[in-house]
């Protein structure tokens, strides 16, 4: 009954248009989704907005299986439930609304919950009129339940209590339902990618026959070397790449905002003047293009933020000294490879061995590569192994913690908010814990004051 499918949707009478996920009924568009995303596209991503419009198919879902419930405290309370508990039936396995949800983990069922809160106090902050159904109202069938929903959540929003709290969870005995907070979890051993296996998946992963993979060994030597995130290389131009002017034979890579980083320095005016602007500003201009982040098809990037350096921009800080001075010269032989094709855009990673050729290099593309080079060095893929992309980012959080750098340098290069975030990669693994707990042995041991001497047992 709901589809979720990409809208082009035009606010004036300009031919401008704003692609987002839009959510399909029976009865047409969801208008007041499509308005929250207006609403949110200045500083949401798409991939949060198809979080959110899953969260919002599974309510109306949940709706159109339980058309008989008319106490909207108990909706609210079910649904949560039932995020928790799936609607299967525990003896019989039989789902009679036709739903078939499995149970969710406390972490999903809280995001689920918290899209809709998010989503029904926006609501009813500007489509308050509305949520009362006045009878002039034009919405569909969908909008108006979607309206009164928001509007009973207001309504009910002081009795819902940790129904709809981020950290809630439940335990069902009898008909009564207890809610408790969730246990606290170590997260486990650092998804790392191996060290002492770096080089060789360099030279020999991404190297088949006697072909080197410079485009892959490069944007694997920024999530590495540099601890960039893996969607990020996908925005670099050509001309963000260029000698370092205090270590020459280093690279310097400035990888800008999709949106706000300044345009290329080349983008002349009438009088031959180097025009000031932006790249979402260049990209319209010159190839007719949205930045990454906001196309819905392959060639889509992610951006998650996070410190910049200067004006809108990541600068690359290399770590070991090496590997920057491997990029600079590896770029060389890449742009080489580069001149070959007619570019409709500034991008540098590019379609090489497939049409069509010149092409902007996909983020789906590069995983691939990644997986089969991995593979030609005999090495298992996995996200807990380390051995997906984002596990270079993490090896170069561990490097910078083993070296000593100070917490405050750590955020800045790789590029943190708070200095609170590198610590999922910076944490301690099992062998660290095990090398620290056998230090303080020996330590104990070699101080006759606090050496313990053991159990006295009786006779």
């Amino acid at each position: 009954m709901f589809v979720s499918v990409k809208a082009r949707v035009l606010t004036d009478e300009t031919s401008v248009y704003t692609e987002i996920p839009a959510l399909l009924t029976a009865s047409g568009v969801l208008e007041p989704l499509i308005d929250y995303f207006l609403h949110r596209n200045h500083d949401r991503s798409l991939e949060w907005m198809r979080k959110v419009t899953r969260s919002i198919r599974l309510f109306l879902e949940y709706l159109q299986a339980n058309p008989t419930e008319r106490d909207p405290h108990c909706l609210f309370q079910n649904f949560a439930q039932r995020l928790y508990t799936g609607t299967c039936n525990r003896e019989t396995g039989i789902d009679s609304t036709g739903l078939c949800w499995s149970p969710r983990s406390p972490h999903d069922a809280a995001r689920i919950i918290t899209h809709l809160t998010d989503f029904f106090d926006w609501l009813g902050e500007v489509r308050s009129e509305e949520s009362k159904i006045n009878p002039r109202y034009a919405g569909g069938v969908f909008d108006r339940q979607t309206d009164e929903a928001a509007y009973q959540y207001r309504r009910n929003k002081a009795f819902l209590g940790h129904t709809w709290a981020a950290n809630a969870t439940m335990q069902s005995i009898g008909h009564r339902v207890r809610y408790r907070n969730l246990p606290t979890v170590d997260q486990g051993e650092p998804p790392v990618f191996p060290e002492d296996q770096f080089e060789d998946l360099l030279f020999k992963g991404f190297c088949t026959g006697d072909r080197y993979d410079y485009r892959g060994i490069l944007i694997t030597l920024l999530l590495h070397g540099a601890g960039f995130r893996e969607s990020e290389p996908f925005h670099l131009y050509v001309q963000d790449v260029f000698p370092d002017p205090s270590s020459p034979r280093q690279a310097k890579v400035l990888i800008h905002h999709p949106h706000y980083g300044a345009a290329p320095s080349d983008w002349r005016d009438d009088r031959r003047q180097q025009k000031k602007s932006n790249r979402a500003e260049y990209l319209a201009h010159h190839f007719g293009l949205v930045p990454r982040t906001d196309l819905m098809d392959r060639r889509h990037a992610g951006w998650k933020g996070g410190m910049h350096d200067g004006a809108y921009y990541k600068q690359a800080y290399w770590f070991v000294p090496e590997y920057g001075e491997w990029f600079l010269e590896l770029w060389h032989r890449y742009l080489k490879q580069v001149a070959r094709f007619d570019r409709d855009h500034p991008f540098a990673f590019v379609n090489l061995k497939r049409e069509p050729f010149g092409a902007m290099y996909t983020l789906t593309q590069y995983n691939k590569a990644h997986a089969a080079a991995c593979r030609r060095i005999g090495l298992n893929v996995g996200k807990a192994l380390g051995t997906t992309p984002h596990g270079h980012r993490h090896a170069y959080g561990q490097r910078l913690k083993r070296a000593g750098i100070d917490k405050a340098l750590i955020r800045r290069f790789m590029h943190h908010s708070s200095i609170e975030s590198q610590e999922i990669y910076t944490r301690a693994s099992a062998r660290e814990a095990r090398i620290a707990l056998d230090a303080a042995v020996r330590r104990l041991q070699g101080d006759p004051v606090v050496s313990h001497p053991g159990p006295a047992y009786p006779c």
